[in-house]
């Protein structure tokens, strides 16, 4: 396990739709260098894929912050056409895209509207789409030949990075102790660092106590039990 002492944490930060910082990484730099790409994008569609909490969701409301795409959920893609989906919009995000088996027609659809009148799709998924469970050919192939880019799990340096982020933006600022403890027993995403520094946060004012390994300690068992 490395210490905190020898974690670089001199990452690039984006601003996200949130407001919230987004760090650029080594896991993350190549699907970040496609975002700044836009929109000189050749392809119809850009796939961003990764497993849970690396960072996807965060990822595509930056880009929605820079292109002004529109999100579009499984209900209003089989429920709406394309044209009223991508409305005025030069650019539309679906998320999960990998679990829309059923709407495999209505995704074709799209992506062939959006082709036609050069607009742009960015779709995330937790797998590539050769691993997807597509059944119509042509939407299979479109997505096959769709540039892809892949996004790793958060290594102990980016989410060290991301903690002292989460609790300078609670005004808080905790020992490198704290943090290195985190580090080694805390779930290895985005999510679970931002439950862990919420609930840690709230457990030291409710009890008035200062945030310490102690502390955490009790914080982490309490969320594990809860899971």
């Amino acid at each position: 396990m490395t210490s905190l002492q020898q974690l670089p944490l001199d990452f690039d930060h984006r601003t996200a739709f949130s407001g919230d910082d987004f760090l650029v990484a080594p896991c993350n730099r190549q699907a970040v260098d496609r975002i700044d790409c836009w929109p000189e994008w050749s392809a119809a569609a850009l796939i961003v894929h990764g497993p849970a909490g690396c960072g996807k969701t965060h990822l595509a409301r930056v880009f929605m912050a820079k292109s002004g795409a529109a999100i579009i959920s499984p209900e209003d893609l089989a429920a709406m056409e394309p044209p009223e989906l991508l409305g005025d919009h030069r650019a539309c995000v679906i998320e999960d895209a990998d679990s829309l088996s059923q709407q495999e027609e209505h995704l074709l659809h799209l992506y062939n509207t959006a082709q036609e009148t050069g607009r742009r799709l960015l779709l995330t998924a937790s797998q590539p789409p050769t691993r997807w469970n597509i059944s119509l050919a042509d939407l299979r192939s479109r997505l096959i030949a769709a540039p892809t880019v892949e996004i790793g799990p958060p290594d102990d340096a980016l989410i060290a990075a991301v903690l002292v982020k989460l609790f300078a933006d609670r005004q808080l600022k905790v020992d490198i102790e704290v943090i290195n403890f985190m580090l080694t027993h805390m779930e290895r995403s985005f999510e679970a660092a931002r439950r862990l520094v919420g609930a840690v946060d709230e457990t030291a004012l409710a009890e008035r106590r200062n945030i310490t390994v102690p502390l955490t300690k009790q914080v982490l068992r309490k969320l594990e039990g809860a899971a």
